[in-house]
């Protein structure tokens, strides 16, 4: 009998109509790991902030058609991952899951639908490349409170310099470019979400794991290439990680320079790449002088992407526990690292 694998994709999750929107926002801010109160404070402060954004985000997915296209896209990378697996373990009856974080399908649901396939093995692979309290560790934790079922269990902690990760990154850059008539007078943005500053000093490896991303990749493009990382998504009053986007595109204004915007953290298309991205920052971009703004799209199901993800399984399952993705061993805290030093 072929031994059976459930292969559990994470990610944020998106609201799949207007009248998700509220909850979706909800069940973003109740989370400890995005607002670090007690309950008693934190949950009335979400359905505060719930409430007041709701207008502005819903004007957001009215962009998209009225919902996050994230399920559908991630759904794609779950088939093609499939696909993938069927040929790098044969003799395996792989199954991919997915489990969102805020929104349907949320992590409970999915657990359930793990432990009716029954699986001998468990990869949980997080589609975030690069580690963070605030997402990987989120899902995982998520996961662990509601999985009961049966099957050996591995993590992917983070993959920020995985090569198919790497070299998807590299081929849209270079394919974008090319397809704009390869202008020369524009600086690469490689745009991540951002974070407050105060997670990254409390030791979040996130930022040491974008600016790996990004280095790994600007590696694989022409020598000379002139680019830096950025961040986006910034709200509320406290400080966050920097240089902000907003700010690059205004440098680049001011330097006479177009700009290829990558959206370096993301692996699918969301309302921040095209939304903010698309929408926002080109009209930024033309208001200050920038031309061209170009963007690169997200990885979706990039071949070399998909291949990255089907080997770091048959790694996992070779391996047991908590394992990096890539190479990644930097100093900074995330679960990989922590186990090795253990």
């Amino acid at each position: 009998m072929a031994k059976k694998l459930a292969v559990v994709l994470f990610n944020l999750g998106g609201p799949d109509g207007p009248s998700a929107v509220r909850p979706f926002l909800f069940n973003l801010f109740r989370d400890p790991a995005i607002i670090g109160l007690p309950a008693l404070f934190r949950y009335p402060l979400a359905a505060l902030i719930s409430t007041t954004r709701e207008k502005t985000a819903k004007a957001n997915y009215a962009i998209m058609g009225g919902g996050s296209p994230l399920l559908p896209e991630t759904e794609k990378q779950a088939r093609a991952l499939e696909t993938e697996l069927a040929k790098t373990l044969p003799g395996v009856e792989a199954k991919c899951f997915i489990a969102m974080r805020y929104w349907n399908p949320l992590t409970g649901e999915t657990a359930k639908q793990v432990s009716a396939f029954a699986p001998d093995e468990i990869v949980l692979l997080p589609l975030y490349p690069q580690y963070s309290a605030t997402t990987t560790a989120s899902s995982l934790k998520a996961w662990r409170e509601t999985y009961k079922g049966p099957g050996r269990q591995t993590s992917v902690c983070c993959y920020p310099d995985e090569a198919g990760l790497v070299e998807a990154h590299a081929r849209l850059i270079r394919e974008t470019w090319e397809k704009a008539g390869s202008p020369t007078n524009v600086r690469l943005l490689f745009s991540a979400h951002g974070l407050p500053e105060k997670v990254i000093l409390a030791g979040d490896p996130y930022q040491k794991q974008v600016e790996a991303t990004a280095a790994a990749v600007a590696a694989k493009l022409p020598a000379g290439l002139d680019w830096t990382v950025c961040y986006q998504s910034r709200v509320g009053p406290m400080k966050w990680i920097g240089p902000s986007t907003d700010d690059e595109i205004r440098r680049a204004g001011a330097d006479g320079k177009g700009v290829i915007v990558t959206p370096i953290a993301f692996v699918s298309e969301h309302v921040e790449t095209l939304v903010e991205l698309d929408h926002e920052y080109a009209e930024l971009a033309e208001t200050v002088g920038v031309a061209p703004y170009i963007r690169v799209p997200a990885l979706g199901v990039a071949p070399e992407f998909i291949t990255g993800l089907a080997g770091m399984v048959a790694k996992a399952m070779a391996s047991g526990g908590i394992i990096p993705g890539g190479d990644w061993r930097g100093p900074e805290k995330c679960p990989c690292n922590e186990e090795a030093s253990a």
